[in-house]
């Protein structure tokens, strides 16, 4: 697996863990829906860095600490 799937899907795992609407998750991250969408469906999309900051931003997290995550969520779903 790419690491670009590894941030696509952790994304979409916090996604799923908020029971939030696309919408309104989207919003709490400073990101257009549209967005949130292509990161969800994966496939060609090339998330940049400055989406991962908004995101990372609105949590309150610093830009490696999100990387941190990432790896960690990855190794726990490895197969």
């Amino acid at each position: 697996m790419k690491y670009n799937e590894y941030i696509y899907g952790y994304i979409n795992y916090l996604w799923e863990k908020s029971r939030l609407s696309k919408r309104k998750f989207a919003i709490n991250h400073n990101i257009e829906e549209s967005t949130l969408r292509d990161i969800i469906k994966g496939g060609n999309y090339q998330i940049s860095l400055p989406t991962i900051y908004k995101i990372c931003e609105s949590r309150d997290i610093k830009i490696s600490d999100f990387f941190i995550e990432v790896e960690a969520w990855s190794k726990s779903v490895k197969r």
